[in-house]
């Protein structure tokens, strides 16, 4: 494959992974602790999947569109984000469908993290980058989010 089109893949999918990482992990990680937080949580990245995603999808869209880009590229870039934030979501619904709630928010961590390391490596070895600061850079910013998810919830649980 040529170094173009792996770049351009690269972009487009990290995009919408990343987004799709990042949002679920908060969002499972934060309604963990309620007292039966499955329904909340599989409700809550349905709704992400469907309407965070089309929001993103379009803002993608538009910005591809300002760029000047080709039909093809902001059509192939839109097609691109929507599906892969889609499957990453169906992944994390999965996980929190077939095992028990604690379980599931380890197993979502864990799925979550792996997928933003693999990324982070390919994009590492694409920009000729070392790909262990990447990933460290890449992962940190996960926690934060994961940790900050879960404090507030507990904040929240405690007010309320």
């Amino acid at each position: 494959m040529p170094k173009k089109s792996l770049k351009n893949i690269l972009t487009k999918f990290s995009f919408g992974a990343t987004s799709s990482i990042i949002t679920f992990l908060g969002l499972i990680i934060g309604l963990d602790g309620l007292t039966n937080p499955k329904p909340g949580i599989i409700g809550g990245l349905l709704l992400i999947a469907l309407a965070d995603n089309i929001s993103d999808t379009l803002g993608i869209h538009i910005y591809q569109e300002s760029e000047s880009s080709t039909q093809k590229e902001v059509w192939f870039s839109t097609a691109t984000n929507f599906l892969t934030r889609f499957l990453v979501s169906l992944i994390f619904i999965f996980i929190i469908l077939i095992f028990p709630i604690n379980t599931a928010a380890i197993l979502s961590i864990i799925y979550g993290l792996l997928l933003l390391s693999v990324m982070s490596y390919f994009i590492a070895k694409n920009k000729k980058i070392n790909p262990f600061l990447a990933i460290l850079e890449h992962i940190s910013i996960a926690v934060v989010v994961i940790i900050a998810s879960h404090f507030l919830s507990q904040i929240i649980l405690k007010r309320i």
